[in-house]
C-alpha cells in the first residue's frame, strides 16, 4: 500500500480530528490574509496617488481676475500639464457645502472659500517636476500656497510600512499556530492508531515508512486549511466589493483589489509546507517505540 493510500485510510478513520485542524488552520489564515488584503490595497491607493498628478494652486484673498488668467494661460502652456481649471470662491463654496447641511459653513460668506486654480498633470510625470511646478507657482506674487498631495502620499507609505510589519508579526503568529495544531493533531491521530504503528515497525518497517502518511495528513491540513481561507476571504471580499465598490472608488480614487494570485497560490503552498514540518517534527521522538 503507498503512502498516499494508507493517509487517505488514516483520514477517513480520523476524519473529525481532521475537518477540526483544518478550521483551527483556516481561522489562522483568514487573519493573515485580510491583513495581508488591506496591505495590498494601501499599497495600491499610494501608488495611484503618486501617480495622480494633481496640484491646487490657492489665489490670495483679491488677486485679480487678471493675474488668474496669466497663471491659467502660463499653465496650459506648461509640458506635462493636461488640463487647468479656475474655481472661483463661489464655485468653491458651492463644491463644500455640496450634500452638507452644516450650519456654520453655510453662514460663511464667499470669500471665506479662497479661490483655486485646478490643475491635472499627465501620469508619467515625475515628483521632481511637480516640486519644480509647485514652486515656480509658490513664488508669484497671486499665488497663497500650492497643494500637490504628497504629503498623504507619504502618510500612506507610512502606513504601509506599518501594515507590512504588523503583517510580518501576524504571520510568526500564524505560523506558531499552524504549527501547533497540526502537530497536536498528528499526534493524536499517531496516539490512535499506536498499535498499527507497533505492528509495522515489528515486522520491519523503517521509521521513514511509517512517518510518510501522517506527513502527507500533516501537509493536507496546512494546504486545505489556507486554500479555505483564501476561498472565505474572497467571498467576503466579493460582497463587500459588490455593495460598496462604486462608493469606495469615488470617496478615495481607486476600486478595491483582491490578493494577486500570486500571494494566493504562496499561501496555500505555505500551509502544506508547514503542515508538513509540523507533522515531521511531532513524529521525530515518538517513533522511537
Amino acid at each position: 500500500m503507498t503512502p498516499l493510500e494508507r493517509a487517505w485510510r488514516g483520514g477517513r478513520s480520523d476524519w473529525r480530528l481532521h475537518v477540526l485542524s483544518i478550521f483551527s488552520v483556516a481561522v489562522a489564515f483568514v487573519c493573515m490574509a485580510a491583513a495581508l488584503l488591506v496591505v495590498v490595497n494601501v499599497e495600491s491607493l499610494r501608488d495611484a496617488w503618486a501617480r495622480s498628478g494633481r496640484a491646487s494652486v490657492y489665489l490670495k484673498p483679491g488677486a485679480s481676475h487678471e493675474a488668474a488668467a496669466e497663471i491659467e494661460q502660463a499653465l496650459r502652456a506648461t509640458p506635462k500639464v493636461k488640463t487647468v481649471r479656475f474655481v472661483s470662491s463661489e464655485a468653491s463654496r458651492t463644491e463644500v457645502l455640496a450634500d452638507r447641511s452644516d450650519a456654520v459653513l453655510s453662514a460663511l460668506p464667499s470669500e471665506a472659500f479662497p479661490a483655486s486654480i485646478e490643475v491635472s498633470l499627465e501620469d508619467d510625470v515625475s515628483q521632481v517636476r511637480v516640486r519644480q511646478i509647485a514652486d515656480s507657482l509658490s513664488a508669484l506674487p497671486a499665488v497663497e500656497s500650492v497643494e500637490t498631495y504628497q504629503s498623504w502620499t507619504e502618510r500612506l507609505g507610512s502606513l504601509l510600512g506599518a501594515g507590512a510589519t504588523a503583517s510580518a508579526l501576524l504571520a510568526a503568529v500564524v505560523l506558531a499556530a499552524v504549527v501547533s495544531v497540526v502537530a497536536s493533531t498528528i499526534r493524536l491521530t499517531l496516539q490512535r492508531r499506536r498499535i498499527e504503528v507497533e505492528v509495522l515497525k515489528l515486522v520491519g518497517a523503517t521509521d521513514q515508512y511509517v512517518r510518510r502518511p501522517f506527513i502527507i495528513e500533516g501537509a493536507v491540513q496546512g494546504a486545505v486549511g489556507s486554500l479555505l481561507a483564501v476561498l472565505l476571504v474572497g467571498a467576503l471580499f466579493l460582497i463587500v466589493q459588490g455593495r460598496f465598490a462604486a462608493e469606495l472608488g469615488t470617496l478615495i480614487g481607486v476600486t478595491p483589489r483582491f490578493l494577486p494570485w500570486q500571494v494566493a497560490v504562496a499561501m496555500v503552498a505555505s500551509g502544506g509546507l508547514l503542515g508538513a514540518i509540523a507533522a515531521h517534527a511531532s513524529l521525530r521522538n515518538l517513533l522511537s517505540v
